[in-house]
């Protein structure tokens, strides 16, 4: 699997700004060549040990997953996971909040009106490329392409970050992960939520659905299709799920 992101941020968690940066004083100078290159090279390391950590345990699970594993699995010493992260629990929470943070800005780039999937017209006498009813956006986009797009937008990441999807489903639901699930609440099921709300205010979807729970339901619906792909029918493609996905949510949501 590659990195979660190839970006080379280094997740929120770990890098607070400094008070003076919070008053509102100027940012610092510029770090120096030096300085900045072994800033990359400590990026690089993270997402290298980001990596080993998901793999490691969306195979083996969080509790039986141990530091010199996911330390071997990256190709570092073991004393270079206590430097960047000082723990495991503490690694696996910044996995957890830089996972998310890339997740969330694909779905919203995808509900934004990006590319988006071409799904068939199932009635042409309708108006929006997919079908639907309802007026339509500026660019000739609804809602209902929108929603499209983002579950499209969702397959595609977890196709390629698969250890990833396991280790959402399975692990981070712990009392201990709070913080996270608030932050996949927050950026990532509200991009979903945002989206159905316009689709009622556009006339789409029907008065009165509670966009919260219909949001947590399409995301996990998705999460649970990718594993299912990529465990039992690898070589089905994902346009195949996604029409049937689509069908469901267009069915449902605007009864």
């Amino acid at each position: 699997m590659t990195e979660i992101s190839r970006s080379g941020a280094a997740p929120r968690r770990d890098t607070p700004p400094s008070a003076a940066v919070r008053r509102g004083a100027p940012p610092p100078a510029p770090a120096s060549p030096r300085a900045a290159k072994a800033g990359g090279r400590r990026a690089e390391t993270r997402l290298k040990l980001f990596t080993a950590a998901v793999e490691v345990i969306a195979e083996q699970g969080y509790t039986a997953a141990t530091v010199e594993a996911i330390a071997e699995r990256a190709g570092v010493a073991k004393g270079t996971v206590f430097y960047n992260f000082g723990s495991k629990e503490a690694l696996f929470a910044a996995m957890l909040d830089h996972g998310i943070e890339h997740l969330a800005g694909v779905l919203a780039e995808a509900a934004s009106g990006g590319p988006g999937p071409a799904v068939p017209d199932r009635d042409a006498g309708r108006t929006g490329r997919d079908g639907a009813g309802g007026p339509a956006a500026p660019g000739g986009e609804t809602a209902l392409d929108a929603l499209d797009a983002v579950v499209m937008a969702q397959l595609r990441f977890f196709e390629e970050y698969g250890a990833f999807a396991r280790v959402l489903l399975a692990e981070m639901w712990r009392t201990t992960w709070q913080d996270a699930v608030a932050r996949l609440r927050d950026q990532v099921l509200g991009v979903y939520a945002g989206v159905l709300r316009r689709a009622v205010a556009e006339g789409l979807v029907r008065e009165g659905l509670d966009v919260e729970t219909a949001a947590t339901a399409v995301f996990g619906m998705v999460v649970t299709v990718s594993i299912e792909r990529r465990a039992l029918h690898p070589d089905r493609p994902l346009e195949d799920l996604h029409a049937t996905l689509a069908d469901l949510l267009h069915r449902r949501v605007t009864g």
